[in-house]
């Protein structure tokens, strides 16, 4: 048994819980987040973005996502912690648990500024809830302080609107829909409406802030008390950070507009009974993913330069794997440098996963996990990986790397895997075209490999903000895709106790003059000829994978030394069957 969960017993005993809950996440409802706010990492030793700890007075369980499931499972061995696995068959999600335990007088204790109202709710439907406990902080010694970074604005020639405009749309359509007030807690939204960057939070240069828009002036409140009111259009009042929860609680009749998915529990008993409260995304969602002509300019630029920082690192990997000692440590760690090499890169965009060999079966490996693996030449290095760039955009690519020798199986479950990422490349589509149906062209694809991928094939991906950006893009979800909206493509196999393989590029929607939709690739990278089985693919995509590499040469030769330029003329030359 973790001591911390001990630890953790002992004061839920002094306050009179039964059980306590920790999620994972910050009081704006972020997936990555702050160190101050790995409450549940601290307490568990899971080291995963997404989980939830629920703790009570003879039993622990953490829920999480399939992405998770191998890593989880070895973390949490031999902590008394029982994993979860979210969605899969008999496995109750938290608040259909939580009434087969929850007896009479049954108390469960969270901190209300982290855990959302939506959740909140459902777990109130069952037990009664002490929303004021920051337990964690009760036992958690030398916790990482809270601090502010320093904000600081975008130019125009990045964002490609003045955020003067981006207020005015989002008042507009308030007054249209008649709402009082919208209540902004998103850090991604808040940073795109004001046209402003921070460093708050590790590889998503956002700030720690709130928003309060009316039809006709806006409330900015902010943690870091340095910030420059010049910064944002006249009229918007800045105030201290956490003076929002007494504004709310002064806001006159009316209706106030937030999403119950990211408002936390705390935050929404400060709104009084009188305010009408309207749940939804809210208008920047939208107007955010769809990207303008400026900011699709500095993306493209972007993954150029990404490009060339991941031909460094592959023809460094292939030309050293099994010659000198290399991890799956030390190849992360070689390509952030390679990154970083690149003018403007601000950070990477997520800590970088390689899995290599059985590693890569986990979807989202952890290489802290365990001892370093060491890579031999051969097999396959899965390589997950991003970036942020003052000029241009956010970078999430993947590629599956052959060190080596490599089995018929892994060169068979590539190809499938390259045949089920140019179905959905190659999709044309109309505007009534759901997500979830765009979903199926590539999951078909793999079905004969017998592991069908557990996670969504592609996701939103922010402008210079989160690598996973709302709204739900290419999963089970009737959200529709739009012209400008960019996502990622990111189909795989993974044989548990062998190998994984994933591809993931990112896709730029475009309307075609007949007014249907399709999908451009702005991802510039070769994918790994020596793992292709062209046998296995059909005169059209292997058309496809030619022009792509013929473009990857073309756009990413320029930035390159001449010994990798010609590496890389290899890698891109006409596949023949």
């Amino acid at each position: 048994m973790k001591q911390e969960i001990t630890r953790l017993r002992t004061v839920m005993k002094e306050h009179g819980l039964d059980g306590y809950l920790v999620p994972t996440t910050d009081f704006h409802g972020s997936e990555y987040v702050n160190d101050y706010f790995k409450c549940r990492q601290y307490l568990s030793g899971f080291t995963g973005s997404n989980g939830t700890l629920l703790v009570t007075e003879d039993d622990a369980r953490l829920w999480t996502d399939s992405r998770y499931f191998i890593q989880a499972a070895k973390q949490l061995d031999g902590t008394g912690i029982s994993m979860m696995q979210c969605q899969q068959p008999g496995v109750p999600e938290i608040e259909d648990y939580l009434p087969t335990i929850a007896g009479e007088g049954f108390k469960l204790g969270f901190d209300g500024r982290i855990v959302s109202f939506q959740n909140g709710e459902k777990y109130a439907a069952s037990c009664e809830v002490v929303y004021d406990l920051d337990l964690v902080d009760e036992i958690w010694e030398n916790r990482p302080a809270i601090k502010a970074s320093k904000i600081y604005a975008l130019p125009d020639a990045v964002t490609g609107e003045k955020a003067t405009f981006k207020l005015s749309r989002v008042q507009k359509t308030l007054a249209e829909d008649g709402i009082d007030y919208h209540l902004i807690t998103s850090l991604e939204d808040i940073a795109w409406l004001f046209n402003l960057r921070g460093d708050d939070v590790a590889d998503t240069p956002v700030f720690f802030a709130f928003a309060l828009i009316t039809s006709n002036d806006a409330r900015l409140y902010i943690l870091d008390e340095t910030f420059d009111k010049e910064l944002v259009p006249a009229g918007v009042i800045v105030l201290p950070y956490l003076q929002v929860f007494e504004d709310l609680k002064g806001l006159a009749s009316g209706k106030c507009l937030l999403n119950k998915r990211l408002v936390s529990y705390s935050l929404m008993q400060s709104i009084p009974e009188t305010v009408e409260v309207v749940n939804g995304a809210g208008p920047i969602e939208l107007m955010k993913a769809i990207k303008n002509s400026v900011e699709i300019a500095a993306t493209r630029h972007a993954h150029i330069k990404d490009g060339a920082a991941m031909a460094n690192f592959i023809y460094w990997l292939k030309k050293n794997a099994g010659k000198m000692e290399i991890t799956e440590v030390s190849a992360s760690e070689y390509l952030k440098q390679c990154r970083y090499a690149q003018d403007g890169l601000i950070e990477l965009s997520f800590e970088t996963m390689a899995g290599y060999g059985v590693n890569a079966a986990s979807i989202h490996y952890d290489t802290q996990l365990g001892h370093p693996c060491y890579l031999k030449d051969e097999g396959l290095l899965l390589v997950d990986s991003g970036g942020q760039y003052i000029d241009g955009g956010t970078t999430d690519i993947t590629r599956t790397i052959s060190l080596g020798t490599l089995t018929r199986e892994m060169q068979e479950h590539y190809t499938m895997v390259l045949q089920a990422y140019l179905a959905l490349e190659h999709a044309q589509f109309t505007a009534e075209t759901t997500g979830r149906e765009l979903d199926q062209l590539p999951r078909e694809k793999v079905k004969a490999a017998g592991s069908c991928y557990q996670y969504d094939t592609g996701h939103g991906v922010g402008h210079i903000l989160s690598v996973h950006e709302g709204p739900r893009m290419i999963g089970p979800t009737d959200n529709h895709i739009l012209p400008g909206m960019i996502t990622s493509n990111e189909p795989g196999i993974y044989i548990e106790g062998s190998h994984g393989v994933r591809i993931e590029s990112e896709l730029l929607c475009v309307e075609n003059p007949d007014g249907s939709r399709s999908f451009e690739c702005i991802t510039m990278c070769p994918l790994d000829r020596a793992a292709i089985l062209p046998e296995l693919l059909t005169d059209e995509e292997l058309t496809w994978v030619n022009a792509y590499h013929r473009e990857v040469y073309q756009k990413l030769a320029p930035l390159l030394e001449e010994d990798i330029k010609r590496w890389l003329a290899e890698e891109t030359k006409e596949i023949t069957r």
